[in-house]
This record gives C-alpha cells, structure tokens and sequence, in this order.
C-alpha cells in the first residue's frame, strides 16, 4: 500500500469510525418500522450536524415507512455528485440477540452491518474529511438516504429519480461484491399471481369442485418456461400459499414471480407473457399484480469511464480495484435509467447480506473511505 495523506488520515480515524458504525447498525431498522427508521435518521441527522453548521439537511417522511434523509453539502455553480444509499435492513427486530454487533479479528458483524448501515457512516465521514482540513470537493455533495430501498422504493423512487437527474453523476456505496464495484445491474420485475377456485367437499363431491392450487401448479410450469438465462434473464415463482383446510378443494391460492433481465426488451417480454396467461381449467379465474420495478443499470460508456477513473485513483494508493456486473438491484439503477453514469457497489467490502453472517471488513474501512473522498476530489 503506498503512502497517501487522505490514507493515513482514515486510519488515525478508525476507531472512531469503528465507533460510530456500531452505534447506527444497533439501532434496528427494518424495512415497514416507521418508528425505528425516524431512530436512525435521527442518528444519522445528529452525527451529520457535528461535522459543521454548512449543512442543508433534510427529512421527508414516507408514510407507512418512515423517514428519508437528504443531506446538501458543499455547494458551488457544479453539478453536485449524489452519494445513494438507504437506512433500512431487512432483518426482523431482535436479530441482533443471535447476530450481536462484534469484532472478531478483522470481521465486523452486525445486522444490516453490510447492506449497508456501515457505507453510511463512510459517507458522513469523507463530509467529515472535507470539513476538517479545509479541502474542497471539485463539486457539491448530496446524500440520498432512503427508507424503503429493501421492499421496492415504493416512496424513495420518486426522491431517486429527482436528486439523480439534477446529479453530475451518482455513486451507490450498496455493498461490494468481494470488493469489486458493480458498472452493471439487472432489473427487476415483481408479481403476484392469485388464482380463485370453486371450493368443494373433497370427499363427498370433489368434481364440483376447481382448484386454485392445481391451477397455480400449473402456471408455475408455463412461468418458469419463460427463463432466458443465456441471455440474463431469470424468472422465478419464490413463494406460494393456497387453501383451506384439508378436506376442502382449495378455493384460493397465490404465487410470487420474482424477474431479473439485462434488457427492457427482456422485461417488456416477460411482463407481455405473464399478463396474457389463461387459466388452464376455465373454473378457475387468475388475478395478476405487480409489474417491473427497476430498469436495468447498464454499462454504458460514460459508465466505463467513471470506474476507470475510480481504478486509477485506487491505484494510486496501491488499492485494487475491480468491477463486476451483477443480478442484484438498486436504487442506482432508477439513476442510471436517467442516462446519468453511475458506480455501484462501493461500499466496503464484506460478506453475508441478508444472513446471520453479515460482517465488513475492519482493514478495508480506511480504503474505501479514501477512494471515495479522491474520487469527489476530481472534476
């Protein structure tokens, strides 16, 4: 690792940070707790007041969900760069009794440690690194925090979309895929398919009866058909309910219909064919919801040239830096649906998201906090 000022000051600062990301990942916030995402806004608000009084800080509350947090910081004629991320976890209230936020050599694990209340702190502390020595970003810096990123952006996309178009450009610090930034995203589509039956007696009289679950099994078959993974498309039913009681043909019964495409093409497709499905048993009558919900992040050239920006900055403290291209979403790719370039997976690196397993890496904080602190020092 070569010698870099910025490098050596994170590292006077770790404990510090150390300290602060164990103080937002116990403050439990899963997706749907309006309470507990105010909590943690309510951190992130306080800490950000600390680093000084130049700071337009902003909360918009999302009924049913909470709060979102829009931080402006630095602001001159430029485009401002927008720093995405979000403040909800996915892991249930009092996960953090089996997974306790702990240091065990280099891993810090945490609830919601990696995805991603630790790239928060991270970005609070390059505003910190700015303020402290006097230093200048080439642009304004705004913070996007939203607090529904894990159940679809319902009420953060709109926020998104804003921010991201008035954006120079847009880095997600979302977590890193073994270290390697993400130049590309599949979309994402959602739906669910409800079939309605005719209930019957199963024993006396079941040719009365239709089947919700049958028909359900059925359409399952014709859906998965639609799988495209030779060219990045993948559709998959992830849960089913359905029935009664056990001596009753099922009147109802529902599917979730989870889509990922590297195309709106793909997507446009796939949704086509699962609105025109018909029921196999005329009996049976079949409601469908949902629709697609992000646009793929595609790597674009512009994209490119921002993370070969990001590659030789990294290199230049003797930091390996590596890009992929995953089928994951995030609110990056509302941002990058706008033609705005956009670098995901930025944050620091680590494992287990959405497991018992989450943790960082200690050693990679100083890192990742330093690239992104040189990359908003250049035009």
């Amino acid at each position: 690792m070569k010698d870099s000022p910025i490098l050596d000051y994170y590292r006077d600062k770790l404990d510090a940070i150390i300290e602060s990301i164990r103080e937002i990942v116990d403050i439990e916030s899963p997706s749907l707790d309006v309470e507990r995402s105010r909590a943690v806004v309510e951190f992130v608000e306080s800490e950000a007041r600390k680093i000084g009084s130049g700071l337009e800080i902003e909360k918009i509350a999302a009924e049913g969900y909470g709060e979102h947090l829009i931080i402006r910081a630095f602001p001159n004629a430029a485009k401002p760069v927008l720093l995405l991320g979000h403040t909800d976890t996915v892991h249930p209230i009092g996960t953090n009794l089996t997974n306790p936020t702990r240091i065990e050599g280099d891993k810090f694990y945490g609830c919601g440690i990696f995805d991603m209340k630790a790239n928060v702190v991270v970005m609070l502390e390059a505003l910190r690194y700015f303020a402290e020595t006097g230093t200048r970003p080439a642009r304004p810096i705004n913070i996007l925090l939203s607090c529904d990123e894990e159940v679809g952006s319902f009420t953060g996309r709109e926020l998104v979309e804003r921010e991201g178009s008035n954006s120079e450009y847009c880095m997600v610090l979302e977590p890193s895929a073994a270290g390697r930034v993400k130049t590309g995203r599949k979309g994402t589509s959602v739906y669910e398919i409800k079939a309605h039956g005719v209930p019957a007696h199963a024993g006396l009289e079941p040719e009365k009866g239709a089947s919700a679950i049958l028909e359900i099994s059925r359409q399952i078959e014709r859906i998965s058909a639609l799988n495209a993974p030779e060219i990045g498309t993948t559709v998959n039913v992830c849960t089913i309910k359905g029935g009664t009681t056990t001596n009753v043909i099922p009147e109802h019964a529902a599917c979730s219909v989870d889509v990922r495409f590297s195309t709106m093409l793909e997507a446009e497709r796939i949704d086509a064919a699962i609105r025109r499905v018909e029921p196999f048993d005329g009996r049976v009558s079949l409601e469908i919801s949902g629709g697609i919900n992000r646009p793929p992040m595609e790597r674009t050239e512009a994209v490119a040239a921002l993370f070969k920006k990001a590659h030789d900055i990294s290199a230049s403290f003797g930091y390996a830096l590596n890009e992929t291209q995953v089928g994951g979403a995030s609110d990056g790719n509302f941002v990058a649906a706008l033609g705005v370039p956009v670098l995901d997976g930025l944050g620091i690196t680590g494992d287990g998201a959405h497991t018992l397993n989450e943790h960082i890496l200690t050693n990679d904080i100083p890192n990742r906090a330093t690239l992104i602190t040189m990359i908003l020092m250049e035009n």
